[in-house]
């Protein structure tokens, strides 16, 4: 590790915003810039003025346009000793990686692992990654999954992907299938679910949503796969994209997913312990959509992880596969 001492001294930065930044929020362009720095302090030297665009003061929602310049000040960012690139800390990322091309990327990611860093959490998938890919001119996330949720994850890697792929999202034309085991034998077929979503807090601080009707529209569709003797594997299709929306709505219908320590029911997770499930049994396996930037259907799929399928051969079968017909 480098001595503080005989770090390179930090200088103040002139930096010209290129095309494919135009749109961009000065916040999350400072993100990029500022590897390292928390973003607590990011912020608080925007409120002091430090951080100038094209010379004045700038909010930061700020909406960067091309040839804007950004002064930063004299900040002292993560040494390279941090942030690895091509070590073995982040090598076991490139086989994670289920499509890539000049404009996106898929991730399966895994479970445990935040899709960023936060107040408790140095780095997450993103932080990561950007590690590894340091030559990248742009990663940004798409969408997020729970730190406890397994599966497929878009990142842009340009700005016109980034605006299209929200603009989908927003418009609901990505279709997003899940694996999920809840409690419970399923009764018939399919089911939809529309039952309003409102975020609230936990004591603890924990974000939380609960179903009440002045909440925003969500809907969900629960298609049954594989019945056990005490539980259900099904198949959610998320037809809106609010917070713990799959979640929610399992636990709304009496049938919460295994191993789900916020919604769950504790008998269910417990009885699934002593079975081997050590987490979350949700896992993000597919992804439709049209290409942000050429057009072509894109099919992402992330098989189940070997821990989830070593499960379900534990369980006690009493059907076979039921298909939505």
């Amino acid at each position: 590790m480098k001595n503080a001492k005989n770090a390179p001294r930090p200088r103040v930065r002139y930096l010209k915003i290129a095309e494919n930044r135009a749109g961009q929020r000065l916040d999350n362009y400072l993100f990029v810039h500022l590897k390292g720095v928390p973003k607590s302090r990011i912020y608080r030297i925007l409120r002091k003025g430090e951080i100038r665009l094209n010379g004045g003061r700038a909010r930061p929602d700020t909406r960067l346009a091309a040839g804007d310049v950004v002064r930063i000040p004299p900040v002292r960012t993560a040494a390279p000793a941090d942030c690895p690139t091509h070590d073995n800390g982040s090598a076991w990322l490139d086989e994670y990686i289920l499509y890539e091309d000049e404009h996106l990327m898929a991730v399966n990611k895994p479970a445990g692992l935040a899709v960023h860093g936060g107040s408790h959490i140095s780095r997450g998938l993103i932080e990561t990654l950007r590690g590894r890919r340091s030559h990248a001119e742009m990663l940004e996330l798409v969408h997020r999954l729970d730190r406890d949720t397994s599966g497929c994850l878009l990142v842009a890697k340009s700005r016109p992907a980034l605006l299209a792929l929200h603009g989908m999202l927003r418009e609901g034309s990505i279709e997003k299938r899940y694996l999920a085991l809840i409690k419970g034998k399923w009764r018939g077929k399919g089911r939809q679910v529309t039952a309003p979503l409102k975020k609230g807090r936990l004591r603890a601080g924990e974000r939380v949503v609960e179903v009440v009707q002045t909440g925003k529209a969500a809907e969900s569709r629960f298609i049954p796969r594989k019945r056990y003797a005490v539980a259900t594997l099904v198949e959610i299709q998320l037809l809106t994209g609010r917070t713990h929306q799959a979640r929610a709505h399992a636990a709304y219908l009496g049938h919460p997913i295994a191993g789900d320590g916020k919604y769950g029911d504790r008998g269910f997770n417990r009885l699934m312990r002593e079975r081997g499930l050590k987490r979350l049994f949700l896992h993000a396996f597919s992804l439709d959509f049209k290409h942000p930037v050429n057009g072509c259907k894109m099919h992402i799929e992330a098989p189940l992880p070997s821990d989830l399928t070593l499960f379900l051969k534990q369980l006690d079968a009493r059907s076979e596969t039921t298909d939505e017909t």
